[in-house]
């Protein structure tokens, strides 16, 4: 494992600001200190029975915690204010429900749907500026980027295209609306490499981290 993420860093370093977080839901706790042990301190989880329970499991680490599946209304006062960041906004109930329970700014990504998948969640692309607007009254919602999942391929052009939709993005609500969202949460273990090339900042990294050898 040590390895594994040595080797990660080094493919990293010559890019601005990334940060790996290590996806968690196949990970438990003891593997998660190990993570820790070797200079991993951002960790995602998607469930969030799971969440509660790795967290009060590490409370005595100071780790950087995200949430980076879907969340359900009725489950965000669970955790809603022991995540530091949430990676799946994408509808108006939901950032209600936040706003009126978070006690602080949570920063927070907007979960776009860039593989136009029918069983992804997400925004589309042409909904986000309007959606944007309709967040502004929400102080406790602090947009910092967008989250986006490229199709299931070995195909890097398709992912390619799919992870460039958010860079595109993200340049012109920065102009339209004057706003500083600079974070992008876009790579997993299959196409990280292919994210960096995109501008991304957030890589939600979960076998790669664990496998004997890094491709």
């Amino acid at each position: 494992m040590k390895q594994n993420i040595q080797s990660i860093k080094a493919k990293i370093k010559d890019y601005k600001d990334v940060h790996i977080v290590a996806a968690t839901k196949y990970i438990d706790d003891i593997k998660m200190r190990e993570l820790f042990s070797y200079g991993i301190n951002e960790f995602g989880e998607n469930r969030v029975e799971a969440f509660v329970e790795k967290y009060e499991n590490l409370k005595d680490l100071p780790i950087i915690w995200h949430f980076i599946g879907t969340l359900q209304t009725k489950k965000v006062k669970k955790l809603i204010n022991s995540i530091d960041y949430l990676h799946s906004l994408d509808n108006l109930k939901l950032a209600e429900e936040i706003n009126k329970r978070r006690t602080s700014p949570l920063k927070v990504f907007l979960q776009v749907n860039i593989s136009n998948e029918e069983n992804k969640h997400g925004l589309e692309v042409n909904e986000v500026k309007d959606f944007i607007i309709a967040l502004k009254p929400f102080q406790n919602i602090q947009i910092i980027g967008f989250m986006g999942m490229a199709e299931l391929t070995d195909d890097k052009e398709i992912i390619k295209n799919e992870f460039q939709k958010l860079t595109n993005l993200k340049k012109s609500i920065k102009a339209d609306l004057d706003l500083n969202i600079n974070e992008l949460s876009i790579g997993m273990s299959n196409d990280y490499l292919v994210a960096l090339e995109c501008e991304g900042t957030y890589l939600r990294l979960g076998s790669v981290l664990l496998k004997n050898e890094v491709k």
